[in-house]
């Protein structure tokens, strides 16, 4: 119940104040309780508004469940679980295809290396990974495959035209230059020189 001014004033005088500051004091604690008052009843106010809100999805929930529907919480719910699931999902797919291309890489890896010691050239690798069986491969504790002999000598029979030889053989010469040498009906450009050598010195000898 709202206090009266008549009540305040018999209050304060109750209290000692006098009647010179009667009528302010009276005013303010009015005032105050004017706002005191208002604030209380918006506070009411809106603790009713959220109960009727509260009361209305209650009743739409009850008349859901009575109706054999999902209730629109139970939905968010398991909408949100099926999203988690299908992340989880996804992350191990993921997962699995990362773990599945690096141990492809490491057996491929493997691969080429016995190409090499097969002789093939590295321009035939590409050709003979994609007719060859690599992921059937295993490999052992330092990563090399483990049948790595039949293989090799798989590729040799199989893949023979693809070697490349090591043989080198020298240049052949079809037509040889002609010799520069001397011969004994032709003096050599040495022994020219050092006949007129003879000649100026001693003068030519008549036969």
């Amino acid at each position: 119940m709202a206090l009266t001014k008549a009540q305040i004033r018999e209050i304060l005088s109750i209290a000692g104040v006098d009647a010179e500051h009667m009528s302010d004091a009276v005013e303010a604690i009015t005032d105050g309780h004017t706002a005191s008052i208002e604030a209380l009843r918006e506070e009411r106010d809106n603790y009713k508004t959220s109960a009727e809100k509260s009361q209305k999805e209650l009743n739409e929930l009850k008349e859901a469940t009575k109706n054999g529907e999902k209730s629109p919480y139970k939905a968010k719910y398991e909408a949100a679980i099926e999203e988690k699931e299908n992340l989880q999902k996804e992350f191990d797919q993921y997962k699995a295809d990362q773990a599945t291309k690096e141990v492809y890489a490491a057996k491929e890896k493997a691969y080429r290396e016995i190409l090499k010691d097969a002789g093939i050239p590295e321009k035939h690798f590409a050709k003979i990974l994609k007719y060859s069986d690599v992921d059937g491969v295993e490999l052992d504790d330092k990563g090399n495959i483990k049948t790595a002999a039949d293989i090799l000598k798989t590729i040799k029979d199989e893949w023979s035209d693809h070697v490349e030889s090591t043989d080198k053989q020298g240049a052949k010469t079809e037509n040889p230059p002609a010799s520069t040498g001397g011969s004994q009906d032709q003096p050599s450009r040495a022994a020219k020189i050092a006949q007129q050598y003879h000649e100026n010195l001693y003068g030519k000898e008549e036969k």
